[in-house]
């Protein structure tokens, strides 16, 4: 279930060789689009067994004397509070987040670009605690006819009349919270710009997925594709890679889209494009470094069957569209994968018809599937927890390892004080309890020790979770998928 498909050591080299490289190609000034998450990038350590989280800022520590960051955020995303599914926080938080990040690990926030800027409410305040926060803030506009309309775009009509982002070293590296952030247009705006003011400057892309030097139907690629349903983002084979080299190689639409814009610009301010496609933007190597493709393929089938879930469960929030659930099923039909290959879901749903009752599962390190029920004192998904822990810790399921006399008076605070109708403990209430009792018990402090065990272990709910559980779930490095259902008929849920 652990098994490494991917070496990150490799990577780490073959990566930073080809920035290196990239950024000697021009002289004085690149922007460097960073593609897909620099902090915590858990998409790419899933469908790369091997891939570690961090991989992308460990490089960049290696040149934090030369770069500063800038982070793009899409006014869009703010308004329709849109979250990072993998830490279930707005955009606008994860931008708090990320600049926090930055700064402890030594790296340079220059600034903070919204996007597509069109007066929207809820960008004008978070532009405005921005600024409160001492965060340069600047604003990029909508621009019609974008990006087929090249002669508009590339004129004081266009990138122009964006705000000119100003910067003062030669690396700077643009990032955001997640895909369509705006990006690669603020590089672009930022060239045109610069070429305004006489300044020379070039640009490069990072970017994670698609991996070019994949198939166009390998299913790493598709669960990019599952991944970005809700932008309809389309892998498809770069055509200008395959005219100018008659090699083909995989991109996707956005990139080939615009890439008509960049060479254009390319050549107004150099005379000639350095580029001639949007394959040769990129420095991606990771393709280069998988090691076992038929685990790679098993982990990127996995995560297009959690996309499928996690998109089904937020269509019933009411944060997710129809169509972004028939495209992952049309990715799903492609590969001839179903919920069959989750074997977690068919173990819930089974402890679920025993009991009447949510149920959950969870699929441990050796393969072997534990359950959790629902009853009078834990809610399942604290059940599935302390059944896990003692499966791998090798302790006895008969063994009570949290006492009542624990339990009663957490009961008693939630319902009569709290005012919680739900007497049933969650999962941060069970493990508080399990770690009270871990001081004085020597075998509930061997069940704590095992919680670490569970990292990257696969787990399904037969109903839609608590905010609380989900991130406990998502803290403990669980991954988890839930039945697109509430466990009450209610209109309103926490």
């Amino acid at each position: 279930m652990n098994k490494n498909g991917f070496d990150n050591y490799k990577y780490l080299a073959l990566q930073s060789e080809h920035i290196r490289d990239r950024i000697s190609r021009f002289g004085g000034k690149l922007y460097l689009e960073f593609g897909g998450k620099l902090f915590d990038d858990h998409h790419a350590s899933r469908v790369l067994p091997g891939f570690l989280p961090d991989s992308k800022i460990n490089m960049l520590l290696k040149l934090k004397e030369q770069a500063e960051i800038v982070v793009a955020i899409n006014a869009s995303d703010i308004q329709k509070s849109k979250l990072r599914g993998d830490l279930g926080i707005p955009y606008e938080q994860e931008v708090l987040r990320l600049i926090d990040a930055f700064c402890e690990s030594g790296l340079f926030v220059s600034s903070v670009v919204i996007t597509q800027y069109n007066n929207q409410p809820d960008a004008q305040t978070f532009e405005k605690r921005l600024e409160e926060l001492g965060v340069k803030v600047y604003r990029h506009y909508p621009i019609p006819g974008y990006p087929r309309d090249v002669a508009r775009i590339i004129s004081d009509q266009g990138y122009g009349m964006n705000d000119y982002v100003e910067t003062e070293r030669p690396l700077i590296v643009v990032t955001g919270p997640g895909p369509g952030s705006g990006k690669m247009a603020v590089c672009l705006s930022q060239l045109y710009n610069e070429n305004q003011r006489g300044i020379k400057a070039g640009y490069a892309k990072f970017e994670t997925f698609p991996v070019w030097n994949l198939p166009l139907k390998h299913p790493v690629n598709l669960a990019y594709e599952a991944a970005t349903a809700d932008l309809n983002d389309i892998n498809m084979i770069d055509p200008f890679h395959l005219e100018a080299y008659g090699v083909t190689t995989v991109n996707y639409n956005r990139d080939v889209e615009i890439f008509p814009v960049l060479k254009t610009m390319f050549t107004e301010i150099y005379g000639a494009s350095p580029y001639n496609s949007p394959t040769d933007m990129g420095v991606n190597m990771a393709g280069y470094c998988i090691t076992d493709n038929d685990t790679v393929e098993i982990a990127a089938c996995s995560e297009i069957i959690r996309r499928y879930y996690n998109t089904l469960c937020a269509k019933i929030k009411g944060v997710a569209s129809n169509e972004e659930i028939f495209k992952i099923e049309l990715i799903m039909k492609q590969l001839s994968i179903s919920s069959i290959d989750r074997p977690v879901i068919a173990a819930a749903l089974e402890k679920e018809e025993q009991t009447g009752l949510p149920a959950a599962a969870l699929e441990l390190p050796d393969g072997r599937i534990v359950t959790g029920k629902t009853s009078s004192l834990l809610g399942a998904s604290a059940a599935l927890i302390l059944n896990a822990v003692k499966a791998v810790g090798g302790i006895s399921d008969g063994l009570h390892l949290i006492s009542p006399v624990i339990i009663e008076p957490i009961q008693d605070l939630k319902v009569n004080h709290l005012g919680n109708h739900n007497p049933r403990l969650h999962m941060d209430e069970l493990l508080v309890a399990l770690s009270i009792c871990a001081a004085t018990n020597p075998t509930a402090e061997l069940a704590m020790q095992q919680l670490q065990n569970l990292r990257g272990c696969e787990a399904h709910s037969t109903v839609i979770l608590s905010q609380v559980d989900e991130n406990v779930f998502r803290k403990l490095g669980i991954n988890l998928t839930c039945e697109p259902k509430y466990q009450t008929q209610k209109l309103y849920h926490k």
